[in-house]
């Protein structure tokens, strides 16, 4: 039995819909259709009685209510599943919460439909999506299959032997002086009966796009989303992909030099390129490769976008990729190749570190966006420089505050009286006119609970 209280009951109501929580007013084929995105997502409760905008309408309750109902998502779910359940009485109205965990294994269908949450609905699950799931609950990833048209003569030995040295010389993996590369490849499971991995084409094919079309990376100067300056593409081989748009980068992207007091003069560019590299790493190890979409790199004036094809695994939110988390990569031996070769630092923490990156250069933390079939991550330049926020006609106190907001990421009412030493009045005035200026933006809802971030376009 699932344990809720009254008290946690009113609190979750209040709180409202979200991904890990929904109202139905009955128990019908849409609350069946929320029990399979939970377990295919984060998991969550679905609370039965309540309606949409959170009234309690509550529900008949009998004898073998709670059965039937556990019979019912039994029978209508493959493979099987045994929610925890439990009736609520708040006043004279009677709430079932239906508690779902997130499944670990094949995806969970709903008399063969798929579900997934995204967000506070309840979405279709894309056949590509459910072949993924499916793939993953076999304990492989989509990478780690041979492909049966594929022979080792599809392979480029120069590849190979350029892979091998980098891993002698890193000493992630013992590999022993004389291996011949078939042998390492074989122990690397990049082999399967003398049939090239998918990881295998992927790293070392001679034409990788000729079993995977869309495996390239399309660069682009944009000056709007509709204005392309230049562009460029990156084909062949991953690591050789990753060159090429590193390449790239250092053509278009600007720097500034610094006198240090060094010999040499520091080379500040617009973007880190250790955090552009780590982006671009996570793109090719990450990218879903069955679909016909292929990868973007956007860099518009005021910020860099990078697109990927494939989103996010359930049980990961863009919230999370800025905190430690656990990784999941879609391409399981791609990344264990890119490992070795030193390209990778430490599974689950590129997010994190691209993010150091930025901040230490005095830069916005970047910004993650997962919707069906796709993933997007977001560079922001600082636009909000001193000069020009002087030139808006920004207060020395003003200033304080965009300082403050930078570094910690939002600013409230209470914190702009603290470093500007002004009354709660004034620090409204002033917040409203940065809000005014397009600068600012308020979240929250309202009053004491309001804080202001930096505005991003």
């Amino acid at each position: 039995m699932l344990d809720i209280t009254t008290d946690i009951l009113l609190e979750l109501i209040a709180a409202g819909e979200s991904e890990t929580l929904e109202f139905k007013e009955s128990f019908g084929d849409r609350a069946l259709e929320a029990v399979s995105a939970f377990a295919n997502s984060r998991g969550g409760t679905l609370l039965i009685g309540v309606k949409d905008m959170g009234e309690i309408c509550g529900v008949q309750i009998g004898k073998k209510t709670l059965e039937d109902i556990a019979n019912r998502i039994q029978e209508a779910t493959d493979p099987r599943l045994q929610p925890f359940l439990s009736i609520i009485e708040c006043g004279k109205k009677s709430v079932i919460a239906i508690k779902v965990a997130a499944g670990t294994g094949a995806p969970i269908s709903v008399r063969g439909r798929y579900f997934r949450r995204s967000g506070r609905t309840n979405q279709r699950m894309s056949h590509e999506e459910i072949m993924q799931r499916m793939v993953a609950s076999t304990g492989l990833s989509w990478d780690a299959f041979g492909e049966s048209t594929a022979t080792l003569d599809d392979l480029d030995a120069k590849l190979i032997n350029r892979f091998m040295e980098a891993v002698k010389k890193l000493g992630r993996r013992p590999l022993p002086e004389s291996s011949a590369y078939y042998e390492f490849l074989r122990k690397m499971e990049l082999i399967c009966d003398e049939t090239p991995t998918r990881a295998a084409l992927l790293l070392f094919g001679k034409n990788p796009e000729s079993y995977f079309p869309s495996a390239f990376v399309k660069m682009g100067r944009f000056r709007s989303p509709t204005l392309i300056v230049d562009d460029r593409e990156a084909h062949g081989a991953l690591f050789d992909q990753l060159d090429e748009a590193m390449n790239w980068f250092r053509e278009r992207l600007e720097t500034t030099f610094v006198i240090s007091g060094k010999p040499e003069r520091d080379v500040l560019w617009e973007y880190p390129l250790s955090a552009v590299r780590e982006a671009v790493t996570n793109v090719l190890c990450h990218r879903d490769y069955t679909g016909a979409a292929h990868s973007q790199i956007r860099l518009y004036d005021d910020r860099l976008e990078i697109w990927n094809a494939g989103g996010l695994p359930s049980s990961l939110t863009p919230d999370l990729l800025l905190r430690e988390h656990d990784s999941i990569p879609r391409n399981r031996k791609i990344a264990e190749a890119f490992f070795y070769a030193g390209l990778i630092e430490r599974w689950g923490s590129g997010t994190t570190r691209m993010a150091e990156e930025l901040k230490a250069a005095g830069m916005p933390l970047p910004t993650f966006t997962s919707e069906p079939g796709r993933f997007r991550l977001t560079f922001h330049r600082d636009v909000f420089t001193e000069d020009r926020l002087r030139n808006m006609g920004l207060s020395e106190r003003q200033l304080l505050a965009i300082a403050y907001t930078k570094e910690h990421e939002t600013i409230s009412n209470t914190d702009y009286q603290a470093i500007a030493k002004v009354s709660k009045s004034t620090a409204t005035r002033e917040l409203n006119e940065l809000k005014l200026k397009n600068i600012l933006v308020a979240e929250g809802p309202g009053g004491r609970g309001t804080v202001y971030r930096l505005k991003r376009t």
